[in-house]
This record gives structure tokens, sequence and C-alpha cells, in this order.
């Protein structure tokens, strides 16, 4: 598991900068539509719906082959995009973008083909009594990898950054991909059950999807992804037009969202695998809506938008971010069973990323329909952004019903993890500093 800890971590340290915030700012410089900016964060999550064909050929190759092989052929493609920024020589803005969304489309597409693979190798090597402490390290080595990937961006691009310091970010993406590969191909092949790799029936989508823990699980997953997806994507171009900050105090910023993340390693450990998903969410989801009401306030004009409160924001959304998608996957690596695991997970994967997908482009063409709408009503500002918020607000308050329904018959209630993180942990030693009456 070491070499698939590293993995993901230079994996995170690559990606993080062509698909995160990097090229959302560099996109930016050639384009001003949020329908644009939603249509480039959405693309990823989007063409994982190719895991549904794909799933069908992960017992002919194998599962280290088969992420190996399209792992490779997206660090051909970041190679390429590293020389967009040089282009506008000869190129002008709107064929940038449109050679920059070519190649982003290659590089998800071999992405989303070679993905189907990972959860179920990854469920195959771990057992059951640690997958809980697995992802929480997994997520630590993740938020360091994506935390050093923003810090650099922000020191390679400054306050003003020219095309060639875009190319220098991307192609140092390239080169952390090369490197994430050495450790994947150290990870052991795992075993696909006799019975999956010699049959050769239809699989059963329908019968899958009607699985009843499974369809209460995939309720929350689209409508997790209906709310989150978009959200880093447009609090970033919300800093970037209505703040004074540049590019690299932006990429400062939202890189704190990783420290955050890093942090739910602290704030779970493997208490995880005792308490189980279904109390974490709830606490979770619980925060992400104080989350977006600061941002509601925030975008309102009724809190400045301060370092310190930006900061504090960017934290609790990284943890928060982190918190559910480790119980979530926990909660599936728990839920679906060994027979037709490979499309189990390919189901789970294509039905949260395709509205994870989706949904920044629906909140692009929403925050683009809005753009006019500048009123003051009871204290507040209500822009495309302040509405925006409270939108993001209202669906996580459906997640959060949701939530309640999850079959997991083992799991501890909201008190028992509000008594672990809060009395029983050494945590406990601070809140001895907290007022009393």
């Amino acid at each position: 598991m070491t070499n698939a800890f590293w993995f993901s971590g230079f994996n995170a340290l690559s990606f993080q900068m062509v698909l995160g915030n990097p090229m959302i700012l560099f996109a930016k410089t050639l384009e001003d539509s949020a329908t644009v900016l939603g249509i480039i964060s959405g693309m990823m999550p989007l063409l994982v719906i190719f895991q549904i064909p794909a799933a069908n050929h992960i017992p002919r190759y194998g599962y280290k082959r088969f992420v190996y092989g399209g792992w490779g052929i997206r660090i051909v493609f970041i190679f390429i995009m590293a020389l967009v920024p040089l282009s506008g020589q000869f190129l002008d803005r709107s064929s940038q973008l449109a050679l920059l969304l070519f190649l982003l489309f290659g590089f998800n597409l071999s992405r989303g083909i070679s993905s189907c693979a990972w959860l179920p190798w990854i469920t195959s090597l771990v057992p059951p009594s640690i997958r809980g402490k697995y992802l929480a390290s997994d997520a630590a080595f993740v938020n360091v990898g994506s935390f050093c990937a923003l810090a650099l961006a922000a020191l390679w691009l400054g306050q003003a950054p020219r095309p060639w310091q875009f190319a220098l970010v991307f192609g140092f993406s390239g080169l952390a991909g090369i490197v994430s590969l050495t450790f994947l191909k150290r990870i052991p092949e795992g075993e696909t059950p006799e019975q999956i790799r010699s049959s050769t029936t239809a699989v059963p989508w329908l019968e899958i999807s009607r699985y009843r823990s499974f369809r209460k699980l995939l309720r929350l997953s689209v409508a997790w992804s209906a709310g989150y997806g978009g959200l880093t994507t447009f609090t970033v171009a919300f800093l970037k037009t209505e703040t004074a900050m540049t590019e690299g105090g932006i990429l400062l910023v939202t890189s704190v969202s990783f420290l955050g993340g890093l942090s739910s390693l602290w704030f779970l450990g493997t208490r995880i695998d005792r308490l189980g998903s279904k109390p974490v969410l709830t606490f979770s989801l619980m925060a992400w809506w104080a989350i977006m009401a600061g941002w509601t306030l925030v975008a309102g004009r009724v809190l400045p938008p301060g370092l310190a409160l930006i900061v504090l924001l960017q934290f609790a959304m990284g943890l928060g971010a982190a918190l559910v998608n480790m119980a979530n996957t926990r909660l599936a690596m728990a839920t679906i069973p060994v027979m037709g695991r490979n499309h189990f997970f390919a189901l789970f994967s294509v039905v949260g990323n395709l509205t994870l997908g989706l949904a920044p482009i629906l909140w692009g063409v929403i925050i683009d329909a809005m753009r006019s709408v500048n009123a003051a009503r009871g204290g507040i500002e209500w822009n495309r952004y302040t509405l925006f918020f409270v939108l993001v607000g209202a669906v996580f308050l459906v997640v959060l019903a949701l939530c309640r329904q999850l079959e997991e018959p083992e799991a501890a209630d909201m008190e028992a993890l509000l008594r672990e993180v809060l009395i029983q942990s050494p945590q406990r030693f601070w809140l001895r500093f907290w007022p009393r009456n």
C-alpha cells in the first residue's frame, strides 16, 4: 500500500495543475464566460461515463495493466497541453481555447476509461477491517500532493503570469505524472473472481441499480455531486472577479483547502472503521451548510472578504469534502458485493461523476444568466454569487435528508461520533481552554 499512497500523492501533484485552479486561471485569461469554465470543470467527471463499456474489458487485461495504460496516455496529453500557452504567438485566444478543450477532452477520456479498474483493484487488495484507515491515509497523500501543486503554481505564476509561466506549470505536471507511474507499476496485481472472469452473460445494469442499499447510496451520490460540482471552480471565479486577489494569492488561499483535507486524517484516523460512514456523512453535511452560509454572507457584502475568513472557509471546504468522499467511498466498498464488483463500481462512479460533470455546466449557465442581478434586500446584497451559494446550500440540505435513509446496520449514531472526537480523543485537551459560564 505504500506504493499506492505515493502514486496518489504524485498523481495529485500532477492532475491538480491541469485540472485544478491553475488551469481555471489560464482559461480565465482566454475566456471570461462562467459557462466555459463550467465545461472545463465538468469535462473530467462527465467522461467517466466510459467506465460502463470499459468495465467489460478489465478481466482481459487485468487491473494493473488497464490503469497503467490509461495513465500513460494522460501524460502525453499533459505535455502537449504545456505547449498551448506558448502558441499565442501564432494563434488567437479563441483558437487556443479550442485547442485546449480538445486536449482536455483526450486527457479526460483516457482517464475516464482507465479509472474504472482503480477502485475494484484497491478493494481486492485492502482487507475490509482497514479500508477506512487506508482511505484516510490515501486522502492525506492526495491532499499533501494537491497542496504542494497549488503552492508551487502560486510561486511560479506570481501576480501577473505570462504564458511561459503557465507552460512551466503544465510541464511540471507531466513530470510529476511520470514519477507517479513508477509507483503505480510497483503495486501488486489484484485477483479478479473466476466467475466474473469467465462470465459471458450480459451485464444486468437495471438489476444492479435496483439493489436496495446500493440504490440509496446512488441517490446520495447524485445529490452530493449536484451541489458540490463546480463549487471549487466558482469560488475561484468569485475571488478573481469580486476581490482584489492576484492569481498567486488565489492559488495560495485555495491551497489551504488541501490542508483541511489533510486534517481529516487527524480528525478521523481509524475511527471511521469503528463508527461507520453514516454519522461521518451526517456531521459533514451539517458543516457544509454552515460553510455555504459563510460564503453567502461574504458574497452578499455582509462580511468583508478578509484573508483570515477566506482561509477559514477554504480550510473547512477541504475538510468537509475529504470527509464526505472518504465516508462515501468506504460505504460503497462495504455495500457492493464481490460478484459484479467491477460493474457495481463502474455504475457508482459513472452516476456520481456524470452529475459532477453536468453540475458545473448548469451552475455556470445559471451564474451567467444572473449576471445582471444586483439588489439589496434584508441587509444583504443579492447578486449572482450570493444566489449561487444559497442554492448550493439548499441542495446540501436535500443530501442531508437522503443521508438519513442510508443502510449501514453497524454504524454508530451522531452522539457516538461527537463523544469520540470531542471527549474521548486526545484533542479533548483543547476543550479545557474553552470559556465556561
